[in-house]
């Protein structure tokens, strides 16, 4: 992760637009089903130029402190796209994305843009969840000759299954800010109380049974 002042500004921006949403006394269903007390949509971000200045500038700084001189800058589709294009702008490098599942139809790709055998490649994400996705556009890379440095994404949610992921994936990981420091940030913003602050602790230890157990207590 970046630094702490750097991360908790971050932190600030995404509480500010509501591309993060703290809500522990009536939490969002996500489409698993299960009951969430954040809800993350870091797409938002492109609809404010300071901010979206500011999310690009801290990748690049991540990019330049964790990853020497990448030969490609690789997007995941949709999230990592336009900020992915961005970040390749500023560091004058070529841009790809790489969707979910080859296309249908045309030529199939799943990787689109020019790849060649043997690049660097870091891979632009805007949220890590468990990273099964994410490190799905890893293996797609990987597959297509690319040597992947690492992955830079904007939030995570901090899962110990997505961590274990990467880990298994030899992939490095970093974020610009995560869920420890969004909990601080909405605390020093009085955006949350202390209260919520403990219930959404215990949401990120074990998401499954916070959600049984909101489920039950309505």
């Amino acid at each position: 992760m970046q630094n702490e002042q750097d991360a908790l500004k971050v932190a600030e921006y995404l509480l500010h637009i509501k591309a993060v949403e703290l809500k522990p006394d009536q939490p969002f269903t996500w489409a698993s089903g299960l009951k969430s007390p954040i809800y993350c949509d870091n797409r938002k971000t492109l609809s404010f130029p300071h901010i979206r200045d500011f999310v690009r500038d801290q990748f690049i700084a991540a990019i330049k402190n964790n990853f020497q001189n990448p030969d490609v800058i690789a997007g995941v589709a949709t999230g990592g796209i336009a900020i992915g294009a961005l970040v390749a702008q500023a560091l004058n490098l070529p841009f790809i994305y790489v969707r979910s599942e080859p296309k249908k139809h045309g030529l199939g790709n799943q990787i689109e843009g020019v790849l060649e055998k043997g690049q660097k490649v870091v891979v632009i994400e805007d949220l890590i969840s468990t990273g099964n996705s994410s490190l799905n556009a890893v293996n797609a890379l990987r597959e297509g000759g690319a040597i992947v440095s690492g992955m830079v994404a904007i939030f995570t949610y901090g899962f110990q299954k997505a961590t274990d992921n990467f880990s298994n994936s030899d992939c490095s990981l970093v974020t610009l800010s995560d869920y420890g420091q969004m909990l601080r940030q909405a605390l020093i913003s009085s955006y949350i109380n202390e209260e919520q602050h403990e219930a959404l602790k215990r949401w990120r230890t074990n998401p499954e049974a916070w959600s049984a157990s909101f489920q039950h207590s309505v």
